[in-house]
This record gives C-alpha cells, sequence and structure tokens, in this order.
C-alpha cells in the first residue's frame, strides 16, 4: 500500500561525521510547523554556539507545501538547498534538518561541501524510523450485543492486515465499532463484513476522513 501523502520520521537522529578535519554533525527531527522546525534550529545553534556553522533545512505542511533552507555563512547553494534536497529526495515531510560544522582548517571547496552537507542529512536519515501517512476513511459496524466478541476479533485481525486503524468501540443497544480504512480497502471490508453476518451486517461509509500516522 502507497502513502498518499510524504513520509515523516518517527524520532530525533543524531549522526556525524569527520570529512577531512571538519566534524559535521546532523540533527534530524520530527516537527509539526515551522515555527517548531524554527525551535529545534534555535535549540542546536544554542547547543553549538562555538561551531562556525549550523546549516538548515526544513519541508513542512500534510502535503510538504513549505520549505526552507540557510547556508548560514557557507558558500551560497552549498548546505542548506542540498540538505534541503535530500528531504525531497526522501519525500518527507514535517522534518528539520540542522548540520553543524566545526571547521577543520581545511578548506573543501564548493563541490566537497555540497557532498559533505548531503551525506550528513543522508546518513541520519538513513538511521531514522519512517512513519507513512496515509488518507484514512470512517466507517461504522454496529452489530448486536451477542456478537460483539466475534467482530472485534474480526476487526483487529483485519486492521492489523489492512494499515487500517480500530477505533473505541461504543455500546449502545448494539455495539458500534468504528474503522478507519485506506481507500483500497473499504471494499474488502465491506465484503468480509457481509461474509461473516450473512448478509445482516453492513459496514458504513460516514463519510468523514482523517490523516493517520502509520509506522514502518
Amino acid at each position: 500500500m502507497s502513502p498518499q501523502h510524504p513520509a515523516t520520521i518517527a524520532a530525533a537522529v543524531d549522526h556525524e561525521l569527520v570529512i577531512r578535519k571538519s566534524r559535521f554533525i546532523a540533527h534530524v527531527a520530527p516537527v509539526s510547523s515551522p515555527e517548531d522546525a524554527d525551535a529545534v534550529i534555535a535549540r542546536v545553534k544554542k547547543q553549538y554556539w562555538d561551531a562556525r556553522h549550523n546549516c538548515s533545512a526544513q519541508v513542512t505542511g500534510i502535503d510538504g507545501d513549505r520549505a526552507r533552507s540557510s547556508d548560514d555563512g557557507e558558500p551560497s547553494g552549498t548546505a542548506g538547498i542540498p540538505m534541503l534536497e535530500v528531504l525531497r529526495r526522501r519525500e518527507l515531510t514535517d522534518v528539520v534538518a540542522v548540520v553543524t560544522r566545526y571547521f577543520g582548517g581545511i578548506k573543501l571547496g564548493a563541490g566537497g561541501l555540497v557532498r559533505a552537507y548531503s551525506s550528513a542529512v543522508s546518513e541520519a536519515l538513513d538511521l531514522a524510523s519512517l512513519v507513512d501517512r496515509l488518507m484514512l476513511a470512517q466507517l461504522t459496524i454496529a452489530v448486536p450485543h451477542a456478537d460483539a466478541g466475534r467482530f472485534d476479533n474480526l476487526l483487529r485481525d483485519w486492521t492489523d492486515r489492512n494499515g487500517a486503524v480500530l477505533g473505541e468501540p461504543q455500546y449502545r443497544e448494539q455495539a458500534v465499532f468504528e474503522v478507519w480504512s485506506p481507500a483500497d480497502g473499504i471494499a474488502v471490508l465491506q465484503a468480509e463484513i457481509a461474509a461473516a453476518s450473512g448478509g445482516s451486517v453492513r459496514a458504513s461509509l460516514t463519510g468523514t476522513e482523517r490523516v493517520v500516522d502509520v509506522p514502518r
């Protein structure tokens, strides 16, 4: 099943590499907004206040439609943009990358800087756990209380196998189950519910959708 929006990362990751005596310390972190990303950048700059450069790139928004980058004193286009391109190539959003450089006394040249900053972010992301973002549709299934246990087991198994999410059941005149399903699973779920009940129970679409984070 393919994610319907760019993925993000589950947790922050730090990674360091040394290139011709310069230290490149990469920090990548999940964020919820540009302001959140700016706060992460500010914290890193405060932590590494004595470093020559703290370059950054960020992509935010559910579809990755907002992006910023900063060379922070490195030659224009040698740090922030290459870092941003790594985030774009990985098809990520709501993520910020900061690469701190402690200069080692040997100049790397423009090409060397591009490779160094790109590699720092890429290697940090290799260590990160990814989270897919799926647009899920809400379905409800109302069953008699006597059948609640059987359908609870059926739905738990189905959601585990199909990248779906089972909500909290509500017990009224009947037991009402809530399932959040990817679009390509809706007809499959409806068929399985009909088969399991001999056609007496339906999985009904409510028309409500939401984006859900699903760890890979």
